[in-house]
């Protein structure tokens, strides 16, 4: 008997959990559940926001002292890493509109709501930041750059541990290699303990999501799971919106590729980005679909497209701005432009540090939450749909990827007359066997 994939196990712990959870709240014994069933869920949310830190500064140092061949290659590194931050930032602040907008986590009554909110303040071993002040933007902005590191980093303070590895990934590109590649080396092999750590905890995610899940359903019923459901309608949604206007657009004003060329010949990669949820695995089909069948050249394609799987994260990002408004709502907290504009930055910003791997995402989102305060416990409730739309942002993640390669070429003037599209099960066949 074939083993259960992790995100099968997820999905069917998040239905036991569920009807679990109904059954103690209509049967009365929900409070066994939070008191006995709970504390599992708890120690998952311990061990995601253990590695939080670590995670961020490590891979954000690496991910950006990677950028050197910004300098050799000049006008297309600049124009690339513009492009993926410009797109970056539009994704998170189109999540934010419709999260705002459509208001999927308001739903839950005001007692309800309360009850969740107190039950999130009452775990005080984690690290949950109140969210009552509302700094200026001008304070806001000041306070990415920080006055101590070391303190920032023991404090949680996310927009200051991003600035502060931001800025030592790029000086180190600046010393000689033989200074700097035993600093990559070690914070390289830092980031790889961190990602197998996080595939350890993983692990113990469909347990988690059982007891989380139940929980929950457990005292407040069916209306959690139904703004579940509009939360996953508000991401999707755009996502599409992203997709289709954003990348579009993009493709009308810098290029002269036709938008159905465009997805015409990149639909393999596409459809084994959502197979595979999983940016790095799509990449060879990603840079051949790219080079073959969109007409930009092999040095274009060999810069922008591994770049992108390392530091362009758009459906990542867009998703992050829907859950930590969602969250928010679900909560009971009112987020003001400030800490809004606080996702954004944070979002762009660790979106350079998102493994391109299955579930990465959700990690890096405990940052987002942190910046502005949001209770960590509220990664629970989306874990168990977050599969699903790990699959769906992945495609939009890539597809942002080869646009930028196909804008680059054609700036550049470089983009090559586009061929007959290949055979799209040949291009599956080759993506397969790569993997």
């Amino acid at each position: 008997m074939p083993r259960l994939q992790l995100y099968t196990k997820i999905l069917i712990a998040l239905a036991l959990g569920a009807v679990f959870g109904l059954a103690a709240n209509r049967l009365g014994f929900s409070g066994f559940v939070v008191a006995y069933i709970k504390p599992v869920g708890s120690a998952f949310i311990r061990l995601i926001s253990m590695v939080v830190v670590p995670l961020v500064f490590s891979s954000l140092l690496v991910g950006t002292a990677s950028l050197k061949d910004v300098r050799t290659l000049g006008r297309i590194g600049a124009k690339t890493i513009v492009f993926y931050l410009c797109t970056t930032a539009i994704a998170v602040s189109i999540g934010l509109v419709l999260a705002n907008i459509l208001r999927p986590g308001s739903s839950l009554s005001p007692q309800a709501r309360q009850r969740l909110a107190d039950g999130a303040a009452g775990q005080k071993d984690l690290p949950v930041q109140p969210a009552a002040e509302k700094p200026s933007i001008k304070d806001l902005l000041l306070d990415i750059i920080p006055t101590n590191p070391v303190k920032a980093m023991a404090d949680g303070q996310m927009l200051q541990i991003i600035f502060f590895a931001v800025l030592t990934g790029v000086c180190l590109t600046l010393i000689p290699p033989e200074r700097s590649g035993p600093v990559l080396g070690f914070f390289g092999a830092v980031n790889d303990v961190i990602i197998q750590m996080v595939h350890l905890i993983m692990k113990t995610a469909p347990y988690a999501v059982f007891a989380l899940i139940a929980a929950v359903v457990a005292d407040f019923g069916l209306g959690i799971l139904a703004m579940l459901i509009k939360y996953c309608v508000v991401v999707l949604l755009g996502l599409i919106a992203h997709m289709l206007i954003i990348y579009s657009s993009a493709l009308k004003i810098f290029t002269k590729m036709s938008v159905s060329t465009f997805f015409r010949g990149f639909r393999p990669a596409q459809l084994v980005a959502f197979c595979s949820s999983s940016s790095n695995a799509t990449l060879p089909v990603t840079m051949e679909c790219t080079e073959k069948n969109l007409g930009v050249p092999q040095h274009i394609c060999s810069f922008t497209l591994p770049l992108g799987a390392t530091i362009n994260m758009d459906g990542t990002a867009l998703m992050q701005g829907v859950a930590a408004a969602f969250l928010a709502q679900v909560y009971g907290m009112d987020l003001a432009f400030s800490q809004q504009l606080t996702i954004v930055l944070t979002a762009t910003l660790a979106s350079i540090g998102t493994a391109g791997i299955p579930g990465a995402g959700i990690v890096m989102l405990a940052i987002v939450l942190n910046s502005v305060g949001v209770p960590l416990q509220g990664i629970a409730i989306i874990l168990g749909v977050d599969r699903f739309l790990d699959m769906c942002r992945t495609v939009v993640n890539i597809t942002g990827d080869a646009v930028c390669a196909v804008v680059v070429a054609s700036t550049e003037g470089q983009l090559n007359s586009v061929p007959a599209p290949a055979q799209s099960q040949e291009q599956l066949n080759a993506a397969t066997a790569q993997e």
